[in-house]
């Protein structure tokens, strides 16, 4: 079992950027996968990016080229770096972290987009 914790998330304008992070509460090095999804208001929660324990990163289509998922191990912490933001990427953004062959999930972070 592992906590995560969310940070990062506010207001921003379309074309602008946020960062998050999610540090967890131990080493991540081991981890199968951390990733980050997101819930808009009724709709299905959806992967956004994941990263493997080696690094291979994975993306949806509707946010390819605009963001980066990127991990520091000695900091337990992985980042998703939002750039270009629209009004449909707001959501609340989930961190999640697979340790074989369960997946633990971060508390969410609201994340606004105004056109």
């Amino acid at each position: 079992q592992v906590q995560l914790v969310e940070s990062g998330g506010g207001l921003v304008q379309a074309g602008g950027s946020l960062r998050l992070s999610c540090a967890a509460s131990r080493s991540i090095f081991s981890f199968n996968s951390m990733g980050w999804y997101r819930q808009a208001p009724g709709k299905p929660r959806e992967l956004v990016a994941d990263i493997t324990r080696g690094g291979i990163t994975n993306y949806a289509d509707s946010v390819k080229g605009r963001f980066t998922i990127s991990r520091d191990n000695p900091k337990n912490t992985v980042y998703l770096q939002m750039n270009s933001l629209k009004p449909e990427d707001t959501a609340v953004y989930y961190c999640n972290a697979f340790i074989s062959p369960s997946h633990s999930w971060g508390q969410g972070t609201q994340v606004t987009v105004s056109s």
